[in-house]
């Protein structure tokens, strides 16, 4: 049963597939550029089938938000090869991969790095620190302290570090996947707003399928060892020049005015506005998404309109990672949380009420 009632006079089966704009941009994509931009995801696919069975929404999402340009949290119990996943999008690319394990003491110096008085020179000298990476997989997030995490923060945001009041620039691609545990309470930090906003997306992972589980145990097997060497995966790896050609075709994907104004409608929503407000929304939603959310949607459409081998954007794309894009982002009242609704079921019902264009 749905959260909310569906409001009266709304369409709720999708309508047929728009065609291809008549007018393309200026700056669109050409048939050989949809191509070789799938021929690319196909190699990174094909890499996920040699390290993880199952989990296809997991590493849809890790490959998306690649070519979108953003950042993406996993948040799943123990076990379910979240640390897998993002060593192999990690290892796909030939860039620089670093892999910090957060913890209650790591420091704000431990990751973004710190001077050095060097005796020699009798100078200070700068030494950078494992955020200065290409691919940056900070486990279990939720452990590091306050301190920590807003030094994360400047990261993700500013595309920069601060070290020593010299302002140090990040590598180009840059792209954090971090990974929380949500039954660890002791010895954990609550992310504030402000960083989960920063997250293109939140992948949450359940658990497999006897089936899947079964075929896991079967490739362990066959493998003869439980971690993942990258160098023994077939495929060649995908350069960073490949990586930015794919993020800047994203950016040419075309979007069309209803298309934004769908992306703009479903974030209104969430909020108690939007052309057909959810009654009683305010009972469960003590915050909705913030314009991030749309840049978001949008992003994350053209992103996967290209890797589809489209050059526009359709309704499916903005709806394919609406969970993803906005259950981090809605913020629950404590009648909510008590009642036992979670914001997944709140998306389902702005997905479900926002009529589709």
């Amino acid at each position: 049963m749905a959260l909310f009632p569906p409001q009266p006079n709304i369409p709720q089966q999708m309508p047929p597939m728009p065609q291809q704009p008549a007018t393309p941009t200026s700056a669109g994509l050409s048939p050989d550029d949809l191509n070789h931009a799938r021929q690319l995801a196909d190699r990174i696919r094909a890499r996920f089938a040699q390290t993880l069975v199952g989990q296809d929404n997991l590493r849809e999402a890790l490959i998306v938000t690649m070519v979108s340009g953003g950042h993406i949290l996993i948040e799943s119990v123990p076990g379910l090869a979240k640390t897998t996943a993002a060593q192999t999008l990690a290892t796909s690319v030939s860039g620089s991969f670093k892999r910090v394990q957060c913890t209650p003491d790591l420091m704000p110096s431990d990751l973004v790095g710190t001077q050095v008085f060097d005796f020699s020179t009798q100078r200070f000298s700068t030494q950078i620190g494992p955020i200065h990476a290409n691919f940056v997989l900070l486990d279990e997030i939720n452990r590091s302290n306050a301190k920590t995490q807003s030094a994360m923060l400047e990261a993700m945001a500013e595309g920069a570090t601060t070290i020593g009041g010299e302002r140090i620039a990040l590598p180009q691609p840059f792209m954090v996947i971090a990974t929380e545990n949500p039954i660890e309470e002791e010895g954990t930090f609550n992310l504030p707003e402000a960083q989960m906003d920063r997250f293109t997306m939140k992948a949450v992972m359940g658990y497999p399928s006897a089936d899947e589980e079964q075929r896991m145990l079967a490739m362990l097997t066959k493998r003869g060892s439980d971690t993942v060497d990258a160098k023994t995966l077939e495929g060649d790896v995908l350069s960073l020049a490949d990586i930015e050609f794919l993020r800047a075709a994203a950016r040419r994907v075309h979007v069309s005015k209803a298309i934004m104004g769908y992306a703009v409608d479903i974030v209104a929503t969430s909020r108690g506005a939007g052309t057909h407000p959810i009654a009683d929304l305010s009972t469960k939603v003590r915050l909705g998404a913030s314009p991030r959310a749309s840049i978001a949607l949008i992003r994350v459409g053209q992103a996967a309109a290209l890797l589809a081998g489209r050059d526009y954007v359709i309704p499916e794309d903005i709806r394919m990672f609406a969970h993803e894009i906005l259950r981090h982002r809605i913020l629950l009242t404590f009648e909510a949380l008590a009642d036992g609704v979670t914001s997944d079921q709140v998306v389902d019902s702005v997905v479900a009420t926002v009529p589709v264009p």
